[in-house]
């Protein structure tokens, strides 16, 4: 998790340490490092330039915890603040809030807003991962030339299986999230069972489409593209494939999502 310097307020993000080792002797190694995954470390920097965006400046009120982007409301602690956080579908249903008293202020799409509801949770109607909002936030990526035709970006559990293809871009999701921003940005298109590789390649209006994941259950795909106006996405098992039927684009009123940014939550 990351926590401000200065602020006793904590913007969640999800990166735990792993062994260096994998497997079995990976146990026995007491070597770790953080994880990494450029998707979980961008709530911090949206949190960030959004309040740098609106003039939110000065210290958190008080103590708490900002759940911002990531399916990570089974983190969540009691009194903890929901700003575009999604329900984890590898969750079993009996552990997929972390704590029922919570202030949301908009989640990532209607299906997590269904489970809250369904929990008793107090939830508005305002949909969209805040990771839609990086043209807006960082306007430098949209003026890259194009470097690759197609990018294709795996989930954090599938780099190592992914099928290698001539003539298509591999972008490792644990690579620094600059780099990361940076390569999507300098794509055509992009692919990829990573959601923020396409969340991301769609904020910056680049056509990009869904590779079938390893190990992700699909429930936060779902819940992204229906808050984002699509009842219906399709799922490739080839990047070709992909590369040649990209989504429809998103529909999503941002204006709405920034005004739900908690700018209580600071002085």
């Amino acid at each position: 998790m990351s926590r401000g310097t200065a602020e006793a307020l904590e913007i969640f993000a999800w990166n735990p340490r792993r062994p260096v080792v994998p497997g079995r002797l990976g146990r026995l190694v007491p070597v770790r490092r953080r994880v990494n995954n450029f998707g979980d470390l961008l709530g911090p920097a949206i949190v960030s330039k959004v309040r740098e965006v609106l003039g939110v400046t000065g210290q958190a009120a008080h103590a708490g915890q900002l759940l911002s982007v990531g399916s990570v409301l089974h983190f969540a602690r009691p009194g903890a603040v929901v700003w575009g956080s999604g329900v984890n579908g590898k969750v079993a249903p009996s552990d997929q809030l972390g704590a029922t008293d919570l202030d949301v202020r908009a989640v990532r799409g209607p299906r997590t807003r269904e489970v809250l509801l369904s929990k008793g949770v107090p939830c508005p109607a305002i949909f969209g991962d805040p990771g839609i909002l990086v043209s807006e936030l960082f306007p430098e990526l949209r003026t890259l030339e194009p470097a690759h035709r197609v990018t294709v970006v795996p989930n954090l559990h599938d780099w190592r299986h992914v099928p290698r293809r001539a003539g298509f871009n591999y972008l490792n999701p644990t690579r620094p999230l600059g780099e990361c921003l940076r390569t999507i940005a300098a794509s055509e298109v992009v692919v990829g069972s990573s959601l923020h590789g396409i969340v991301v390649a769609e904020s910056l209006g680049k056509p990009a489409s869904l590779l079938r994941p390893g190990k992700e259950d699909l429930f936060k795909y779902d819940d992204y593209y229906r808050g984002t106006g699509r009842e219906q996405f399709d799922v490739f098992d080839d990047p070709r494939d992909a590369a040649k039927h990209p989504q429809p684009s998103p529909v999503i009123d941002k204006d709405e999502l920034l005004r739900a940014f908690p700018v209580d939550l600071w002085r």
